[in-house]
C-alpha cells in the first residue's frame, strides 16, 4: 500500500516508517525536519502539517495516512499551549480534511493513554479534541480510522525528552535522578520496537474504526525502576523526588473517565524491560564516549 506518515522523522514515527517499509509498503515521510533515518526506498517531503498545499500533495494517492506530527511532550505542551492547539488539533483537522478529499482508506492517529484521565495538561486536551474530530469525520464523512493510545515509550532514537532516556543519562553522568512525582507512580513502559510492530498490525481490516491501547505488559513503579537502573550500573543512586502538582503526569493510573473503549494490543514477542533499559544504557554511554568502539559486545578504547 501507499502510506504517508506525518511526523515520520521523530522517535516513534521513524521506527514505524521502518516497519512499514520492511513490510513492503511504499512510504512517504512528511516532517519539518528531514529524517536522519530515511531509507533509500522511502520518500521525504519537508514541511509543516499546517501547510495545506503540502498536506494535500502528501496524501494524494495514499491508501493510508498516519498522523504522528505535533508536540508530544507534556512539559513542552504546557509551556506552549497555543502551539499545541495549532500543531496538534488544527494540524490534525487539516490532515483529516485532506484525507476526506483524497478518498484515503484509513486514517491512523497517535493518541495517548492520557485521554482517559484528568492528567496530561494541554497535551491531554489536544489528544482528546483530536479523537473527537476523528470519530466525527468517520460518522459524517465515512473516513475510516484507527486511534492508537500509546503508553510510556522508550528505546533507540529517543532524546532527553524521553523519560527513561533522561533517567539513564542522569544516572550515568551525575549518579542521581530527579523525578517530578512520587516513587509509587505506576507505569507500563513499552519498547518502541514493540510499539511499532503492534502499530503495523492495525492495518488489518479488523482494526478499522477501533481505538487500540499499545502499552507495556510489565507494570512497574518508578521507585522500583530506579532501583533496577542502580543495580544495572552497580551503584547507589540518589533519587530526588520533586512534588510538582502542575507536571501533568498521573500517579497510579491515567483512568478518570472513559472515552470510547479501547482494546489492548500486544505483539506476540516483546522486549523485556530490563534488557531494553540495558540497551538504552549502552547507547547513552556510547554517545558520551565516542572514542570507544564496540567489540564483542563491549565498548573498548582503540589504539591510535
Amino acid at each position: 500500500m501507499k502510506i504517508t506518515v506525518f511526523g515520520g522523522s521523530g522517535f516513534l514515527g521513524s521506527h514505524i516508517c521502518d516497519k512499514l517499509s520492511e513490510a513492503g509498503h511504499d512510504v512517504t515521510i512528511v516532517d519539518v525536519h528531514p529524517s536522519p533515518w530515511l531509507r533509500p526506498d522511502q520518500r521525504m517531503l519537508t514541511g509543516s502539517i499546517l501547510d495545506e498545499a503540502l498536506v494535500e500533495q502528501a496524501v494524494s494517492g495514499a491508501d493510508v495516512v498516519f498522523n504522528y506530527a505535533g508536540i508530544a511532550d507534556i512539559g513542552e505542551a504546557n509551556r506552549r499551549p497555543v502551539d499545541t492547539a495549532r500543531l496538534n488539533v488544527l494540524g490534525n483537522v487539516m490532515a483529516l480534511e485532506a484525507c476526506r478529499k483524497a478518498g484515503v482508506r484509513r486514517y491512523v492517529f497517535a493518541s495517548s493513554l492520557y485521554v482517559y484521565g484528568k492528567s496530561g495538561g494541554f497535551y491531554r486536551c489536544s489528544k482528546q479534541a483530536c479523537e473527537i474530530y476523528i470519530e466525527n469525520y468517520q460518522a459524517m464523512h465515512g473516513l475510516p480510522y484507527t486511534i492508537l493510545r500509546y503508553g510510556s515509550l522508550y528505546g533507540p532514537r529517543a532524546d532527553a525528552r524521553n523519560a527513561i532516556h533522561r533517567f539513564v543519562q542522569e544516572a550515568l553522568t551525575t549518579g542521581s535522578i530527579t523525578y517530578y512525582g512520587a516513587p509509587t507512580a505506576l507505569r507500563e513502559y513499552v519498547h518502541v520496537d514493540d510499539a511499532s510492530t503492534a502499530t503495523v498490525m492495525v492495518l488489518e481490516p479488523e482494526f478499522a474504526n477501533q481505538n487500540i491501547i499499545i502499552s507495556g505488559n510489565q507494570p512497574m513503579r518508578v521507585g522500583d525502576l530506579f532501583k533496577m537502573i542502580g543495580e544495572m550500573l552497580g551503584k547507589e543512586l540518589t533519587i530526588n523526588y520533586q512534588n510538582d502538582p502542575n507536571s501533568g503526569h498521573y500517579q497510579i493510573t491515567p483512568y478518570a473517565f472513559m472515552p470510547k473503549v479501547g482494546r489492548k494490543l500486544v505483539p506476540p514477542l516483546t522486549v523485556d524491560l530490563g534488557q531494553g533499559i540495558l540497551r538504552v544504557m549502552e547507547a547513552v554511554h556510547r554517545d558520551a564516549h565516542p572514542e570507544l568502539q564496540s567489540e564483542g559486545g563491549y565498548l573498548v578504547a582503540t589504539d591510535d
